[in-house]
């Protein structure tokens, strides 16, 4: 199950001992700390990995919005994500514009908060998820001094060059990158892609044809090497009908 790290940030001690007893008595939320000032709070956040933030408005030197501005200007999925807990409501446009998820208006109850820190979990699972789907659909490549992100659906297939590999694109063109074909092999998927030979990776949605000994993208043939034939012929009894 997943678990949130979070944190409680409230100057009036009662508001924050309250808090901090939900988040215990929730399951998938972790309490990593709790501040009485937002100046406490943003000094911690510099070296603790926080992924929810549960914290009030009217605060004395530097006050939740502020402090949820400061956090609004870092766009990288890393960047926690708010709760206010509030006893005005004349601050909730405001929140939605830090892109805060949610605005609890005191006195809350647990069922209350409950609701609010699922909208947390659920953003975060979605977060895990899409993630998920990049790093399954595409790759980096080093290229030169930078790192290229490829999708694995215009890769055709990668020869190995002595230290270099070079990945042939349904572009109908190609990317020379220091690296290893069998690094490769090892980061790609083995559902989508198939070593052939001592020097060749291909892509198994590619192969417009095939025979005992070769396979064929478009009008490049490419042999099966003798010690990658029993794979290859595997493939081939569950390719063929």
């Amino acid at each position: 199950m997943i678990k949130l790290r979070c944190i409680a940030v409230d100057d009036e001690p009662l508001a924050l001992a309250l808090v901090c007893n939900f988040i215990e008595q929730t399951p998938f939320l972790e309490l990593a700390g709790r501040y009485s000032s937002a100046i406490e709070a943003l000094k911690s956040l510099h070296s603790m990995e926080i992924q929810l933030i549960f914290m009030d408005i009217q605060m004395p030197d530097f006050n939740g919005m502020e402090l949820a501005k400061v956090l609004a200007r870092d766009r990288s999925t890393q960047a926690p994500k708010i709760i206010f807990t509030t006893a005005y409501n004349h601050f909730a446009l405001e929140s939605y514009r830090v892109d805060a998820l949610d605005y609890l208006l005191k006195p809350f109850n647990y069922e209350e908060f409950l609701h609010a820190a699922g909208k947390a979990k659920d953003y975060v699972e979605r977060s895990i998820n899409n993630a998920a789907d990049i790093e399954s659909n595409s790759i980096f490549i080093k290229v030169e001094y930078k790192w290229v992100n490829v999708l694995l659906s215009d890769i055709l297939y990668i020869e190995g060059v002595k230290d270099y590999v070079k990945i042939y694109l349904s572009t109908k063109s190609s990317l020379l990158s220091l690296n290893s074909l069998k690094n490769m092999e090892d980061k790609l998927p083995a559902r989508q892609f198939m070593r052939l030979n001592r020097s060749c990776i291909v892509s198994l949605s590619k192969i417009t044809a095939v025979t005992k000994t070769a396979v064929q993208i478009n009008d490049i043939v490419i042999p099966v090497g003798e010690n990658y034939r029993e794979s290859f012929s595997q493939f081939i009894k569950n390719w063929i009908v």
